[in-house]
């Protein structure tokens, strides 16, 4: 079943919540893919990474943050296009609870907030990662 189809990728994306809130980070104006968009830390698995890691990994290269696997609460696919090829994106969802609390993000135009559900409205999340925070909060 987890067999590496050519050019598809692996992936994992880390819903952050603390206190009923959900971490939000928007992607960098310089990012091929996204720019400028809100979503949740995620970010592709190293060759033979387990997805629980690799959401732990991702996590703290791009937000400085440690956190703990609280489980798994979803999975989502999506189409991308590389060097002119269709690309197959397969994403495991996880319920993520920090363990530290200073954040820092790779670049200088990247900006977070912590966003109740009420409020994730209040900024330019895309329908995908919109989807996402919905599958941790209804697993909540």
């Amino acid at each position: 079943m987890d067999m590496e189809i050519p050019g598809d990728k692996r992936l994992a994306a880390a819903v952050v919540m603390h206190e009923g809130r959900v971490l939000l980070v928007r992607r960098s104006e310089t990012e091929r893919f996204l720019p400028l968009v809100w979503g949740v830390p995620c970010g592709k698995l190293e060759p033979g990474e387990s997805p629980e890691d690799g959401v732990l990994r991702e996590l703290k290269e791009e937000t400085g943050l440690l956190g703990e696997v609280v489980r798994k609460v979803g999975e989502s696919s999506f189409v991308s296009e590389y060097q002119g090829h269709e690309i197959k994106n397969w994403q495991d969802n996880f319920l993520v609870k920090p363990l530290s609390w200073h954040i820092t993000l790779q670049k200088p135009d990247q900006r977070y907030v912590w966003l109740s559900p009420a409020e994730l409205d209040s900024v330019d999340i895309d329908a995908y990662n919109l989807d996402i925070v919905r599958q941790a909060l209804t697993s909540f």
